[in-house]
């Protein structure tokens, strides 16, 4: 007996057996063992059946396949051809609310409960009389009976913006000429390019109650002295300026500011509005506090008008005691303009209102990835108030 051998052998081939030729898929062996049909499966529904045939129909027919791509093109081309273009789809959508200025609307809804509304005259009166949450009013400062330490240095800052802006700078300033341990010069009034105001320190407070309310906590002085200058030829623009961002922390100043002003003995800063964040330890807070509440005080001819006024506004206002409330509206041109908020003046006062951030902030809210989106700052609460409003 001879073992199978799938390698051919040197002398004759046994040829083997030719294949079975596969059956067609309709004569298949059923499960009841004979040849027949194929059946479809019990069960299947009509949709089914339906996705069955086209399926078995495109697999036979596999030449459709070369011609899907250009029906498809062909199809869209027919369509695009049916659109018009000059008309365009409009999706309209719903704006947010409190992203639209509707406060003449809701005015003129709520005028009605207002007028038979009798008891804001005592709402009103007694504002004067309940502290807020039952607390009482305490001062924010104690002042220094202490000596100063040598001076670091002197610290020369320019205030710019309009008048609260410069108030605020004067106060970060006196901040942090004491927190460096430095000696503050009395700042720079920056002219503005809408007020066009050249007015100085001297002519808005008084400068000598100014430099003698701070001088157990902070130095402040006039000028630098001259002996200094003379390393910049009595030129303040030849002075090291540092360019500090918006709301800066305290330490910033002492990590960034203080080594230069060891090494220089004076520094700039220019611009100097909103360059200090209003988190600041208590000691820094304290010096904020004495400069707004105690060492500012207005020079003399205005402190005159002031006084004027007020005495003015309690003889006209006997009927309520003397007692008065005075409202700064602050709805000018550069802070509606600068807000970026949307009101009811339509086109025209968007154009104004562009035109007023061009001339004011040259490029700041036109340069590349700037987005404004007046309906969010609205609905965040930072537009100013309309004189309706307040």
């Amino acid at each position: 007996m001879h073992a199978y051998n799938r390698l051919p052998s040197s002398g004759h081939n046994t040829p083997s057996p030719p294949a079975s030729p596969l059956r067609s898929p309709r004569y298949r062996r059923s499960k009841a063992g004979r040849f027949g049909p194929a059946q479809l499966q019990p069960g299947r529904t009509l949709p089914q059946r339906l996705a069955w045939l086209l399926l078995s129909v495109l697999l036979r027919r596999q030449g459709i396949f070369l011609f899907a791509p250009l029906i498809y093109i062909s199809g869209m081309l027919l369509y695009m051809g049916s659109v018009s273009f000059d008309v365009v789809p409009v999706i309209s959508h719903r704006p947010a609310p409190g992203s639209v200025y509707r406060s003449p609307q809701l005015y003129s809804k709520l005028r009605p409960d207002m007028d038979s509304d009798n008891s804001s005259a005592d709402a009103i009166s007694t504002i004067w009389k309940h502290a807020y949450k039952g607390g009482g009013w305490r001062p924010c400062t104690n002042k220094s009976s202490g000596g100063l330490p040598d001076t670091n240095g002197y610290i020369y800052v320019e205030a710019n913006g309009g008048l609260n802006q410069q108030r605020t700078s004067i106060c970060n300033a006196v901040s942090v000429a004491g927190y460096l341990n430095a000696t503050l010069v009395i700042p720079n009034f920056h002219f503005h390019s809408i007020w066009r105001d050249p007015s100085k320190f001297r002519d808005i407070y008084d400068e000598d109650y100014f430099i003698s309310t701070l001088e157990n906590d902070v130095r402040v002085v006039n000028k630098i002295p001259a002996y200094i200058m003379e390393r910049f030829d009595q030129n303040m623009s030849n002075v090291y300026n540092f360019r500090i961002k918006a709301w800066s922390p305290i330490q910033y100043y002492r990590d960034a500011v203080l080594p230069r002003l060891l090494e220089e003995k004076v520094i700039r800063i220019s611009p100097f509005a909103n360059r200090l964040s209003f988190d600041a330890p208590p000691a820094v807070q304290r010096l904020r506090c004495m400069a707004n509440y105690e060492a500012l005080r207005f020079s003399s001819p205005i402190l005159t008008l002031g006084e004027s006024l007020v005495a003015r506004m309690k003889e006209r206002s006997a009927n309520n005691g003397g007692k008065y409330v005075s409202v700064h509206l602050r709805f000018e041109e550069d802070m509606v303009a600068f807000s970026c908020c949307v009101f009811d003046g339509g086109e025209e006062e968007s154009a104004n209102m562009r035109a007023a951030r061009e001339r004011g902030w040259k490029g700041k809210f036109t340069k590349p990835g700037r987005v404004i989106r007046p309906g969010a700052i609205r609905i965040n609460g930072k537009c100013p108030l309309t004189p309706l409003e307040a």
